[in-house]
């Protein structure tokens, strides 16, 4: 749990600072990028998470 949890961060602070860093407009840009990369990161671990289980 933990560490899905640490992945998922991860995953939302790459994606804003990625964006800052990409020439974000503000910050209310970069945010919703990393909003995106959090549904996405979101995905890839209730996915693999699953996948483990069986």
């Amino acid at each position: 749990m933990g560490r899905q949890l640490l992945i998922l961060a991860a995953g939302f602070f790459v994606g804003v600072f990625a964006a800052l860093a990409l020439g974000a407009v503000n910050l209310g840009t970069a945010l919703g990028v990393g909003q995106l990369t959090f549904s996405a990161t979101l995905v890839y671990v209730l996915l693999g998470s699953r996948s483990s289980r069986a």
